[in-house]
Formats: C-alpha cells, structure tokens, sequence
C-alpha cells in the first residue's frame, strides 16, 4: 500500500540518536552511526522523531509501505521493558527487588492486656503480626490494647516498577493493584483487599510511567484470574484504572482472545478488555476519609 512514512537523509544525519528517542513506536534505530527506518510497520505516520532533529535531517514521502501494525508495536515494547527490567538488576540482584513469597502459619488472634484471646481472622504467625501499641495515655476511663493485627501480604516486591513479570506467586493468582494511598486511607485493607490476593502498587502521578506494558505482560503471561483495583478518588488515580483496564485488554489479545480488528490501547476499552480476555475486573473507588465511594 502507498502511504506517508519518514524518509532519512543521511548526509545530514549527525547520529546524535534523539529521533531514537522521541519515535515512541521503536522504528528508527542506530546504524553503523546513522539514524535508520528499521520497519516501515512500526512508523505510525505522526512524525514525534521530525521536530526532534536538529539537523531536519528527517522528512515524510508517500511511497510503498507495509500497513502500521499496532499489534507487533506493542508486543516489541513488552519484550524492550522486560529486557530492560532484567539488565537494569545488578549482579546477584538486589535484596530488596528478589521476588520471594511470604509463607503464613497459624494466627494467634487478637490480645488485650487483660489476657483474653479474640477470635483468629485467618492465616498468620505472630512473627508477621503488625503490633500496634498506642504510644499516647488513654483517656480517662478509657482501656489501652495492645493488638495483632494480621498481614495479609503474601508477595515481594510490591511497587510495580520493581516487580518480576515472571514470579511464581503470579501465576494463575488473583491480582490486586492499588494505588498507593488506599492502604493509608482504608483502615481494613488487608482484610477487604489483600487477603488472598497478590499485591501490586503504584502512583501514576509520582512514577511518571505508563504501567500498561508491564502490568500487559504480567497478566498475559502468568494465566492471571482475576483483577482489582484500589484506587483513590482523586482524578490522577484514573491513570492507574486505565492502565490496567489497557492491559487486560492486551492480555486478552497477545492470548490470542481479542476480538479481530478491536483498538486495544484506547477507545472502547472497558469492553475489550472484560469479553476478549475473560477476566474479571473490578475497580474499587475510595474516599480520602476511608469510604469505597464507588464499585465498578
């Protein structure tokens, strides 16, 4: 098919690499030191790479080319991120990025200073029980506890930009993504939320980072079940929401489910991503002083 896609001139071409940068799309590479068109199907046509040279070395013409694939864009950008979270780890890896599962035992239950057990919640061991002691004098008449409150994580690393995309705790697991304040703000998260659950988190607005590749990969390769979201009411957590709404429906399409000709990185999303993959989705919206506001 003829249609518009960028043409290098190479005696201008100085290989500084910022064209490199600024294609979002990965078709332009360096070459023996020159910028070059590496596909015709990963140039989209917009022109990000034209203003970014500083030599205009770089210019559309209509010719014959090969139709944009968004498809293969997309799957060699899930590859580049998975290449480059394993380059960036340095040798023997770093403690605090080691993927590792928490295993629980028996929780003991809840203990006042009067002695007397409180019925148990669930999995735990007092070694993991989070202990709160309340530092300040009670008021008059009042009782002061001291109580074990159960942890409910079961995984490591939590933040989504220090995540594998190939731990075993992901595979065939219920995922939960939450934004980083809901554990803050919702006083029962690890009951209501985490429990049973593997933890991802994240702020879109502090990160700075689209999550959708990632979060793509790990859904698409780990047979994930089922997905929720915790996120807060304040408009840039919607950032996180359509992130992971974008990668169930990629998941769904990299699995072969998605549905012929559908847009997966924009548009009708929230049906994509619930019919072509088959995975839940919920999304749940909570309030500054701790309520879930919404449940989508």
């Amino acid at each position: 098919m003829k249609r518009r896609v960028i043409h290098i001139d190479e005696e201008k071409c100085t290989g500084c690499g910022l064209c490199v940068h600024a294609c979002h799309e990965g078709a332009i590479g360096l070459v023996d030191g020159k910028a070059r068109l590496l596909r015709d199907d990963y140039c989209d046509g917009l022109g990000d790479c034209l203003p970014a040279c500083p030599e205009n070395a770089i210019e559309f013409i209509e010719r014959e080319a090969a139709a944009y694939d968004e498809a293969a864009v997309i799957a060699e950008k899930m590859r580049r991120a998975q290449a480059e979270t394993h380059a960036s780890m340095p040798a023997g890896g770093c403690p605090g990025s080691m993927a590792k599962t928490i295993v629980r035992e028996a929780e003991p239950g809840v203990v006042s200073e009067s002695g007397q057990a409180a019925p148990a919640h669930g999995v735990n061991s007092a070694s993991n029980a989070s202990s709160f002691e309340n530092p300040f004098p009670a008021p008059a008449g009042g009782v002061s506890t001291v109580v074990n409150v159960p942890a409910r994580l079961s995984n490591w690393p939590v933040q989504i930009k220090l995540a594998p995309v190939n731990a075993p705790y992901f595979q065939g697991c219920d995922l939960l993504v939450a934004a980083d304040c809901t554990a803050f703000a919702y006083g029962a998260f690890h009951e209501d939320f985490l429990k049973g659950r593997v933890c991802l988190i994240g702020c879109p607005k502090l990160d700075g980072v689209d999550y959708t590749e990632k979060l793509a990969q790990i859904i698409a390769e780990n047979n994930v079940r089922s997905v929720r979201v915790a996120r807060m009411q304040v408009p840039c957590c919607g950032g996180l929401e359509q992130a992971v709404r974008r990668a169930v429906a990629i998941a769904g399409s990299q699995n072969g489910a998605g549905a012929g000709g559908a847009d997966i990185t924009g548009g009708a999303v929230d049906a994509v991503g619930a019919v072509a993959s088959n995975i839940p989705v919920q999304i749940d919206v909570i309030s500054s002083d701790g309520r879930i506001v919404a449940v989508g």
